[in-house]
């Protein structure tokens, strides 16, 4: 990232957090130049950048001043703690920086943007989305990426359609993603839980279903998996690309988090498989707008064609594709993804803080890091969940129970709580995480 972006990104995440407040005096150039170690011109071009986005203003021999925000663009209630949206934080939603490409999209594109398009995704964008995902080691040509309305969409494209190695059963993580464990429940499609925890995967276990299972393909999130939170370890990751290659199982790769983490290290599945038996799936609603509904998949050669039959038509919106290209190509998106990836990682730092200022080691596992959105606070088998969650919401503190993550006949489950702190301001962490160890204690008959 360049100097002057970074600069820009730290000045926007402070002025989020409120250190530097509405009418509040920036640092003045020279100031700002010795605090970040650059160029006077570096900072103001960093400057002249948040001018244009109405973030900050200059008054003439004086400096530069925070702009004082008309209202709150969600009306954020502060007596309620939210630890149950997974929605990104409307507060940092990108609205000028897309309202802009969305003019510019339609300068550029004109009428072409209100026509149906190609099934396949807009051409433009799945070539400006190869050096995207190049970025997190996912190598493809334009050919092999498919543009669809959400991540969801193709996961259930995926699970309808048939595969080449002529299997039926899909394999997936306990828990998992909710939306999808009842879609496939729904639809009465053939499915089989392989438990995971915060520790990783049984890689053992996993090749025996492999091998005896009929698995159709084996649905993972190696990356800050929800609900947990965590990540597959390199080994574990290596070893699925393996063994999806030795037993003709196609694994379905969901990297939706792939922008929320400090792990510049991480290479996903796909980067390990030399068959072509991962399927990568990537989401854009966690960093722009859950409204978009704008994902990508990259597909092997032999699962192309089904694909695109079962898709049909180009239900994604082309305007929405146009703007969303724009955005990546002009650096916005790297720079948007940068401010909500510093905000997460200090909230995360918070509730890490939080849980052992108030003694919730001895009743609560919570497993570090930094990354993504999602942790889940492990209890205690003698709490009753639903009461609970009913106390935390009566006090006013929002969470979303375990349960929903685990197949319906799937019985080997944990007990949880998933905390989610895209929607929590970090001031609020503490006293949430006060509230929830202190009802659990309560739960416990005060034994703690």
């Amino acid at each position: 990232m360049k100097k002057y972006m970074s600069i820009l990104v730290d000045m926007e995440s402070k002025i989020q957090e409120g250190r530097y407040r509405p009418g509040q005096k920036l640092p003045s150039v020279r100031s700002a130049a010795q605090q970040y170690g650059c160029s006077i011109s570096t900072v103001i071009r960093a400057y002249a950048e948040l001018e244009e986005r109405h973030t900050i203003y200059s008054v003439s021999q004086s400096g530069y001043y925070v702009v004082q925000k008309e209202s709150d663009p969600d009306n954020r209630d502060e007596s309620l703690i939210d630890f149950a949206s997974a929605s990104p934080d409307v507060n940092v939603f990108p609205y000028l920086d897309f309202q802009h490409c969305l003019n510019k999209a339609i300068d550029t594109y004109k009428y072409h943007l209100f026509t149906y398009g190609d099934g396949k995704g807009m051409d433009k964008l799945r070539h400006t989305l190869v050096s995207h995902f190049a970025d997190s080691q996912v190598f493809t040509r334009p050919e092999r990426i498919m543009v669809t309305s959400g991540a969801q969409q193709a996961m259930e494209i995926l699970a309808k359609m048939p595969f080449p190695n002529g299997k039926s059963v899909i394999l997936v993580e306990q828990p998992s993603y909710n939306n999808f464990l009842h879609f496939l429940e729904s639809e009465n499609v053939p499915v089989v839980g392989i438990p995971r925890s915060t520790a990783g995967i049984d890689i053992g276990l996993l090749e025996e279903k492999f091998k005896t299972g009929h698995i159709k393909f084996f649905y993972t999130m190696p990356r800050y998996h929800n609900p947990l939170g965590t990540s597959l370890r390199v080994e574990e990751r290596k070893a699925i690309a393996a063994l999806a290659s030795q037993y003709d199982v196609f694994v379905v790769e969901d990297d939706y988090m792939a922008d929320l983490g400090d792990e510049r290290g991480f290479d996903p599945v796909y980067a390990y498989n030399q068959t072509s038996h991962i399927i990568y799936l990537k989401s854009f609603s966690k960093i722009i707008f859950p409204g978009l509904r704008l994902g990508a998949v990259v597909l092997p050669e032999s699962l192309l064609e089904e694909f695109y039959a079962y898709k049909k038509y180009g239900d994604a919106s082309l305007l929405s594709q146009a703007a969303l290209e724009i955005y990546i190509s002009n650096g916005m998106y790297e720079r948007h993804k940068q401010k909500i990836y510093r905000q997460y990682e200090t909230r995360m730092v918070a509730l890490d803080s939080a849980v052992q200022l108030y003694g919730g080691t001895g009743l609560i596992e919570v497993v570090p890091g930094n990354g993504g959105i999602y942790k889940i606070f492990k209890l205690p088998h003698n709490v009753n969940l639903e009461r609970l969650i009913k106390r935390l919401e009566e006090r006013s503190i929002l969470v979303v129970s375990g349960k929903p993550f685990y197949l319906s006949q799937y019985l080997e489950r944990d007990k949880f709580i998933r905390i989610s702190i895209s929607r929590v301001s970090q001031a609020q962490i503490e006293a949430g995480v006060q509230t929830i160890v202190e009802e659990v204690k309560r739960e416990l008959g005060n034994r703690w």
